[in-house]
């Protein structure tokens, strides 16, 4: 392999949303860096199973049920 080609990977800290912390490997920073985290697993609705609603009003969606719809999907 070519030499100096690779990214320095080295220790980082992760700091989650709740407060928990964890040690991982990593490109980003320098050594001993803490990342804080903004939006996690535990908090992220997409992870702990929210509910979103759809906000349309007139637009793309509404088209294509009205278009759609009565295919009876």
């Amino acid at each position: 392999m070519k030499p100096d080609i690779h990214p320095d990977y080295h220790v980082i800290k992760v700091v989650m949303t709740d407060g928990k912390e964890y040690q991982t490997r990593s490109t980003w920073g320098k050594k001993g860096d803490s990342l804080n985290l903004d939006i996690d697993p535990t908090t992220h609705p997409a992870w702990t199973g929210g509910s979103q609603t759809l906000v349309d009003r007139g637009g793309r969606v509404s088209k294509f049920k009205s278009r759609f719809g009565n295919l009876g999907f």
